[in-house]
Order: structure tokens, then sequence, then C-alpha cells
């Protein structure tokens, strides 16, 4: 603790964009989640309308574990020891790193793109714009880590002011220690139980606020999933290998990384007809992307998230892929380095599987494995738990490293499993969600495409998330209304789902756009006995 120092926050922002509102709801999310924070504001004169900059300091250590000490703040930011910065216009991000405020060491910058032209740039007779790509080469050398999109398109697109949009960005750059249930809520207002009930102004701001956090949340997740796919050794070497040459000569280059990592998985997890099968895929979304962006504006955005939600989705988690991974060299180098197990040291690994009846019933023909989960269904009815078959394999053993590889091999039988089957029948029901949506606009397309995000885990997790996004694409995505208003409805439908897994906030978001929730699944009752005094 007496090494923890406050983290720092500079919020540099023009004249009525709300600096002092998005500074306010940061004091109040720290001190509302148990934080120390303090806040002041420095008027200062800018070339347009006035800027203002507030400076933040979060002490993000909990008031409960100071034992009643205070921390001490700072009144004013200090050059080059910021931890983060976020601006809403490209040149006064610019001026403000020009003052010494970012380091490349240190410090975190999230700007946006969109520019309000000062007097001297509205002075020339020609063209007196200041160059953005030289300004944009500026942020990314003086910062640590950057974040750039357009503010004020997206608090445009959400209805509401930019200082939202901020919020959300500050909040999906996970700066400070606090949940996004807490922006959320001194967002929302005093009533947080009924979601429903949030004033127009409120709802517009919670929009925006999801805006700004997946733009900038999103890349940081999208970074980690690939550091963590590049950490595995085998399929790091295919994807390093990148495309062939006739895959790269049909797909844009903006989508060639991620396509690399997918088309290597999918030959990786059931060889090359399943990445065939991928690329038809991705060929199918290409093309309704270039047919609703020629120009390519968006920088092929779809393309890229499909490559990657899709590939995810297609190498599904069932027993045969788990025992692969289980079996697998690099997992016995690993576990080895993470337990400091040196070669003259006897290493013994347990693996526990406690596969039921929906694992056994996926690598069967449907009409065997209906009546699989019939049986396992009609046990529960009565008061049984699920059927289940407990097993604890030594992976360090002959036996047992034979057992896991004999069953790693049966991907020969995945395809002609019921589990197979239900899968593909759902991809291609997002897929043509995905290329109605680009069609109609290409907003709409890609807040589909990034549904895909809802397929994540295993089990009643992964079944709930499919499910979540079956119903957001047959109440959402089929609305006759404006596409942009479905595009907005769906991203917030997504993100509802994403930030509560009891499906409340989802619900009350389908409601509140016009939409059916979801339907009540009916649960067994079980009753159980009394155990004995």
């Amino acid at each position: 603790m007496n090494d923890a120092r406050p983290t720092s926050l500079l919020i540099c922002a023009l004249g009525g964009e709300g600096g002092g509102v998005l500074t306010e709801w940061l004091v109040d999310i720290a001190r509302h989640a148990g934080y120390a924070a303090q806040s002041t504001s420095i008027p200062g004169v800018a070339q347009r309308t006035g800027a203002t900059t507030y400076y933040l300091e979060v002490f993000p250590v909990p008031l409960s574990q100071l034992q009643g000490k205070k921390p001490v703040f700072s009144l004013n930011p200090v050059p080059g020891a910021l931890d983060a910065m976020v601006s809403s216009e490209l040149l006064e991000t610019t001026r403000q790193i020009g003052n010494g405020m970012s380091s490349p060491e240190r410090t975190l910058v999230i700007t946006s793109s969109s520019r309000t032209f000062t007097t001297a740039e509205r002075m020339q007779l020609a063209d007196g714009r200041a160059d953005s790509a030289e300004l944009l080469k500026v942020v990314t050398t003086f910062s640590r880590e950057h974040h750039v999109f357009d503010m004020g398109a997206a608090a445009k697109e959400s209805g509401t002011v930019v200082s939202a949009v901020m919020l959300g960005a500050i909040a999906g750059s996970g700066l400070f220690p606090f949940p996004r249930e807490a922006y959320e809520a001194v967002v929302r207002g005093a009533d947080t139980s009924a979601p429903e009930k949030v004033d127009r102004m409120a709802q517009a701001s919670l929009r925006g606020f999801s805006r700004g956090f997946e733009q900038v949340s999103q890349p940081r997740a999208q970074a980690a999933l690939v550091n963590d796919l590049l950490s595995n050794e085998e399929l790091s070497t295919q994807a390093q290998s990148a495309l062939q040459p006739d895959l790269a000569a049909k797909f844009p280059p903006q989508t060639h990384f991620m396509l690399g990592l997918g088309h290597a998985r999918m030959r990786e997890y059931q060889g090359d007809d399943y990445a065939r099968l991928y690329v038809q895929r991705m060929e199918k979304v290409l093309a309704a992307e270039r047919e609703a962006d020629p120009a390519g504006a968006h920088a092929f955005a779809t393309t890229t998230e499909m490559a990657r939600w899709l590939a995810l989705w297609m190498a599904f988690d069932d027993i045969v892929r788990v025992a692969d991974l289980k079996s697998r060299g690099t997992r016995w180098q690993r576990v080895k380095g993470e337990v400091k197990a040196g070669d003259d040291d006897l290493l013994q690994v347990y693996d526990h599987f406690k596969p039921g009846a929906p694992e056994f019933a996926a690598l069967l023909p449907a009409s065997l494995a209906a009546g699989v989960l019939r049986w396992d269904r009609a046990r529960v009815l009565k008061g049984k738990t699920p059927w289940a078959l407990p097993l604890k394999i030594g992976t360090h053993s002959v036996f047992g490293m034979l057992s896991l590889r004999v069953l790693a091999s049966f991907r020969w039988l995945r395809v002609r499993g019921s589990r197979y089957a239900n899968e593909q029948a759902m991809i291609e029901q997002w897929l043509d969600g995905v290329l109605r949506g680009t069609r109609r606009r290409w907003a709409l397309g890609h807040e589909i495409a990034l549904c895909g995000r809802l397929i994540k885990g295993y089990g009643a997790t992964n079944e709930r998330g499919k499910d979540n996004l079956l119903h957001v694409l047959e109440q959402l995505a089929t609305s006759q209304r404006p596409a942009e208003d479905v595009a907005r409805a769906i991203a917030d439908a997504r993100g509802a789902a994403l930030a509560d897994d009891a499906g409340k906030a989802l619900d009350s978001t389908l409601v509140a756009h016009g939409a059916q929730a979801r339907p009540v699944k009916a649960q067994p009752i079980r009753f159980m006995r009394r155990p004995a005094q």
C-alpha cells in the first residue's frame, strides 16, 4: 500500500461538451465504489470555443483497506507523469501532448479523430486544415497505448453528448478498478431497479457510453485474444505462415491476419475440408460488405470481425476437443513451467472430467442422441440429478495419455454427430442475418456480426449465449424499422446480454425496443430430502 500511487487522468474537452459532467460522473463512481478521488478544473483559452481541462486522481486502494489513512492528491497534472489522457478533439490532444503531458512510457491516450477547425485554419484562402495524419503520428509516438475513433459521430448516432462516449471509453480502457455496472449505475441515476423507467436523456447517455466502451474494449480484447492464440506454439507457427497466396489474393490486406488465424484454427480443429467451409462463408461476408461499402471506408471491419467470431464458433468445444488440448506436448511443457519442475523431478498430473449425457449425445446421430437426451430429461423430472460420469485420468501415465489420444482421434466422428449438425444450422442462421443486414446497411451487418461475442464458455453458459443470439436475430434483425434504429437496438441488446448473465437487462432492452422478451424456460422442481437430525 505504501508503494501505491493515485491513478491520474487528464480530461480535455471543448466548451459545451460536458467535460464538467464527465468529471462529476467519475468522482461519483469512485466514491460509490469505495475509492478516494479528487478532481480539479483548469480554465484555459483555446483557438475555438474555449477549452477547459479537468484533472482527476483516484487512489487504487479501497478506503476500507486504508485503515483510516487518507491519500494525498495533487491539484495539477505533472507533465510526463500522466497515466491517461482523454480528449474530444484531435488537435486539442496534440496541443496537450505538445505541452509535455503525455509520456510514451506511461500514458494511455484516448482521443477523438474528429476536428473542430481553428480560426487560423478557417482564414486560409485555400485548404488551411492541419494534416490529421501528422496529428495522429504525434499521438502514436507519445503514448504508451492509444485508441482513436470518432467520438462526435458516436455521440450523434446515439443521440447524446460526447461526454457520455468519453466515459464509456474510459470504462473500456480498464484504467480505474470499477466494474462497468458502477459506471452505468451513475449514468442511469438514482433508480437502478427498473431499467425500463430510465428517462430518455439517461437512455441516450447509456447508448453513447456503450459505443465508447466497445470502441476501446474490443481492440484490447482482440489484442489479448491474439496474444493468447499466439501463445499456442502450434497455432502460432501456422498463423505466422499467413494465408496461402490464393486466399490472400481473394481478401483485402486488412483481414489477412485475423483470417490467417481463423483458417489455421479450422485446419487444426477439423482438417482442410472444414477450413474450406470457413473460407466459403467468409467469401460470402466479404462480397456482402463490398456491396454495402464499395470504397472500403470501414476498412472491412465486418469481414475482420466475422473472421474472428466465426472461427471461434466453428471450433466449438466438445469432449474430443478437450481431450486433444489436454494431451498436447505443449500443454505438458506449460505445466512443467508453471510448477517449476526440473528434469529430475517426478511430476504427476491428474485431469478431472465429468462428461454428461449431452456430451456423449453430441457425438451420436440425431436419432440416437434424442433418445439419450430424453432418458436424461426423464431422470431430472423424477427429481434425480442429471447423469454424469466422473473421471480422474492421470495424464502422466501411459494409460491416461493413451486414453486421451484415442478420444482425440475421434474427430472424424464429430461431423457425424448431432451437435455438429445443430451448431452448423445455428451458424448458418447467424451468417444469413449478417449477410442480410450488411446488404441493407453496413452498420446493421456490423452490429449483427459483433453478436458473435455472445457465444462463449461451455455448458449452460454456451447454450444461453446461443439462445440470446438467435432471439436477437429473430426479434430485432428482421424488424422493418429504419436500419439505423435496428442497428442501435441490436447494439443495446448485445451490451445488455453481456452485462447481465441472468438476462433481465436483455429482456428489458428488448421490450424497450418493441421486441418480445425471451420465453421463460421450464425448470424442473427438485425436492431434497431433509437430512436426519
